[in-house]
């Protein structure tokens, strides 16, 4: 083997990454819990796949918190132009080393990033933009998706934990003068996990209902906001609505 296959493969990963000699990548993840990626990846490409039907060789995207790049990589394999940003330096590492790994160099990157230090003016626009796995761990979710409307020039995918949601009216300042409310956010404590690879950077964590992520993306700016269908053998908690992906058009 390589010195690259030999480095991928003498670590654990978050993904199960199948190299071009046929090796896969040991996995830290329990068996059921890896679902998740296989269904992430089923409702990317049912909108991805007819959307750009012949055309994803001239397509570019960008994949914000890319972790590993696992979903940046699988773009990249279909020919899609990929940047992935990360905030973790570690994250960025290896997420080059597997793009290498898997002889994707030339089209997937990834750099290190804040989500919310990303500018449209520094990175300028993308075909695609994903944000998976990523809002609930923020403090600011509407900040980063107003940043992935920014970054978007066609179509953004969102995939988030979701909370229950909150309904009705709500006095606003007088009890004559009442607001509907649009969603709701519960407040999740990661503060002792911040070591955590896949944790939030700074410990609060907002996650949305399915009602707040839609009105929020319609809010900033996006068309035709949907929550996407999971498919019928989906990880459990997208078949029950516990996690979804949204899509929204620029």
């Amino acid at each position: 083997m390589d010195k690259i296959t030999t480095s991928i493969l003498n670590k654990k990963w978050f993904y199960r990454f199948h190299l071009p000699g046929g090796q896969v990548t040991d996995c830290y993840m329990d068996d059921d819990v890896v679902k998740v990626h296989d269904t992430r990846i089923q409702m990317l490409d049912s909108i991805i796949e007819p959307r750009f039907k012949g055309k994803l060789s001239q397509a570019t995207a960008v994949d914000l918190a890319c972790h590993e790049g696992y979903f940046g990589c699988h773009l990249a394999a279909k020919g899609v132009d990929v940047t992935g940003l990360e905030a973790r330096q570690e994250h960025v590492d290896d997420a080059n080393l597997i793009a290498e790994g898997l002889n994707l160099s030339d089209k997937f990157k990834a750099q290190q990033a804040d989500v919310h230090d990303v500018t449209a003016e520094q990175y300028g626009q993308f075909d695609i933009v994903l944000m998976l796995g990523l809002i609930y761990h923020l403090e600011n979710p509407v900040g980063a998706i107003r940043t992935a409307y920014e970054l978007t020039k066609d179509v953004c995918l969102i995939e988030t934990q979701v909370a229950p949601n909150l309904s009705g009216q709500l006095d606003w300042g007088n009890y004559e003068f009442v607001k509907p409310m649009m969603g709701s956010f519960a407040i999740i404590d990661e503060t002792e996990e911040l070591h955590g690879p896949e944790m939030s950077t700074t410990g609060i964590c907002l996650a949305p209902s399915i009602e707040a992520l839609v009105w929020i993306m319609q809010a900033v700016g996006f068309n035709d906001v949907s929550i996407i269908e999971p498919p019928a053998d989906a990880y459990e908690q997208h078949r029950f609505k516990k996690r979804v992906m949204a899509v929204g058009y620029r």
